[in-house]
């Protein structure tokens, strides 16, 4: 029988199954609607592009497809005010529907502005504050998945 966890905190699915052991990994999402053949890694980086265009700060993509059944890829960012943390969350929307065709499955947080969790599917976008971001530590919770820094391409070189 698999290991049953409980999350807390207003963003937590009810409940988290853990995968039995040796079940093989799952085949990559099927794109249901939208661009055919985009794959997550695509879609992750439209939406840390989309980020960057509302000059959300510290973009990070963490692929956790080969750890976790949640999704294939994260997007986190910061917002400096609730009301950037809105922009970048609806700049994501804007751009996935209008680039990939894609429409959120379900979105959180967007009345408080302090943390918008927007879930496609394989990919799952947070949008924090910065109080928030360090409190949850996303990044540190992932830390075994496939780390990468989103550069702007408007970004001088170092």
């Amino acid at each position: 029988m698999a290991d049953v966890a409980r999350l807390d905190g207003p963003f937590a699915p009810a409940t988290i199954v853990a995968p039995e052991a040796n079940v093989p990994p799952r085949p990559p999402a099927p794109n249901p609607q939208g661009v055919p053949g985009l794959d997550s890694h695509a879609l992750a980086l439209l939406a840390a592009e989309a980020c960057d265009d509302r000059k959300a700060v510290d973009i990070r993509l963490i692929g956790v497809e080969a750890i976790s059944s949640l999704a294939d890829w994260f997007v986190i960012c910061s917002g400096l005010s609730d009301v950037q943390v809105r922009a970048i969350a609806r700049s994501v929307q804007d751009q996935l529907e209008e680039k990939a065709g894609r429409l959120p499955l379900r979105q959180e947080g967007q009345d408080h502005g302090r943390w918008v969790v927007l879930d496609y599917g394989e990919l799952i976008v947070h949008v924090l504050a910065p109080n928030e971001r360090g409190y949850y530590d996303l990044e540190a919770f992932w830390s075994q998945g496939q780390q990468e820094r989103y550069v702007s391409p408007l970004q001088p070189p170092a």
